[in-house]
This record gives structure tokens, C-alpha cells and sequence, in this order.
């Protein structure tokens, strides 16, 4: 089965930047989908984006619309989430999750298989 292994989390400040990277061990991201979800102690999981199969759709939710970029490089096998513009309610874990299909996935049906996380910390 595939494992989406994250990285890039860390201990930043607000209005800092951080590049999560996900790669696919035992396996591909090619033809699916890749989606980034967060949580946060005592808050639903929340799907923040989504990113197609080619990268030439994403979706954002609402929270880091502006600030969050999405991008892969399918010859690398890797996808990336840019965070700009950190707040303190951006600190969570993030996890990248593989698509069922080759659209951007936006609801919790869509993913497959999912990382171990990357803790994200901004202080204020």
C-alpha cells in the first residue's frame, strides 16, 4: 500500500513561511489526487487542499485561501504545501493524504491512504 510520508514541519512565527513536502513510499502519486488535512488539539480535522493529478486543479478551504499554495512534481513523485503568512490557528498537524481518484479530493471518502503527520507550531 502506498504511505504518504511527510515533512517540512517545524517551529515558526507568525507571518513566517514553511514548505511541507509529501512523498509516495511503496508506491506513486501518479494518475490520483493529493489532498493536505490538518489537526489541531481539540478541533476537527479539517482538509485544507487539494491538488489534482496533473496540478492543474486545487481546491483551498476558506481558512488558508491566499496564504496556502499546493503544487507536484510528478517527476519527482512529491507534493508540496507552501504556507505563507502563518497564524497561530495554522499550528496543527498536517498529514498528506493519496486520492482514490484523479481529481483534487475535498471530502474524507476521497482519500485512500494517509501519512503520519508533520507537527506545524506558529507562535504569536
Amino acid at each position: 500500500q502506498v504511505q504518504p510520508v511527510e515533512s517540512g514541519g517545524g517551529l515558526v512565527q507568525a507571518g513566517d513561511s514553511l514548505r511541507l513536502s509529501c512523498v509516495a513510499s511503496g508506491g506513486t502519486f501518479s494518475g490520483v489526487g493529493v489532498g493536505w488535512f490538518r489537526q489541531a488539539p481539540g478541533k476537527q480535522r479539517e482538509i485544507v487542499v487539494g491538488i489534482n493529478w496533473s496540478g492543474g486543479t486545487t481546491f483551498y478551504a476558506d481558512s488558508v485561501k491566499g496564504r496556502f499554495t499546493t503544487s507536484r512534481d510528478n517527476a519527482k513523485n512529491t507534493v508540496y504545501l507552501q504556507m505563507n503568512n502563518l497564524r497561530a490557528e495554522d499550528t496543527a498537524v498536517y498529514y498528506c493524504a493519496r486520492g482514490r481518484s484523479l481529481m483534487a479530493p475535498r471530502t474524507w471518502r476521497e482519500f485512500d491512504s494517509w501519512g503520519q503527520g508533520t507537527q506545524v507550531t506558529v507562535s504569536s
